[in-house]
């Protein structure tokens, strides 16, 4: 009673078939799976920024900033 047979999933496969249709099964792996390549690649590419150490002339483009910090007192 604690585990399902071949034969239960096999009918439950059957079911979703003929509930979903094969087409709109089909449609659903293709999204699954392009989901899961853009995630792959992704990865990849914040791995390969990561890997790059960013230069400070490509931080600030050039430019000078000139800024002044003052401190908020709580009220």
């Amino acid at each position: 009673m604690g585990s399902f047979s071949i034969w239960h999933w096999l009918i439950v496969l059957v079911i979703v078939m003929l509930i979903f249709g094969t087409k709109k099964l089909r449609n659903i792996g293709q999204d699954l799976g392009g989901a899961v390549k853009g995630f792959k690649e992704g990865m990849k590419e914040g791995d390969q920024e990561a890997s790059k150490p960013a230069s400070p002339s490509s931080q600030l483009d050039g430019k000078t900033l000139d800024v002044e910090a003052k401190v908020k007192e709580k009220v």
